[in-house]
């Protein structure tokens, strides 16, 4: 285990798909969906080619979208 597993999802800046998929409610290829649909989306961080999420951006675009 290194160091990044033992900081609660809650406390991170950015999350991955699953950690995202875990905290938010969402079904990781929901998500992947999402991230396909907005590549360019504030929420949306690219580490290489591994997709992370910004967690307080999506917060707020959760906010403004009345579905997902």
């Amino acid at each position: 285990m290194n160091n990044t597993d033992k900081i609660p999802f809650w406390e991170k800046y950015t999350l991955t798909i699953r950690e995202a998929a875990e905290y938010f409610h969402i079904g990781e290829n929901r998500l992947r969906l999402i991230v396909d649909e907005n590549p360019h989306a504030d929420f949306v961080l690219m580490n290489g080619n591994r997709v992370m999420i910004k967690k307080k951006l999506f917060e707020k675009y959760i906010d403004s979208v009345s579905e997902i």
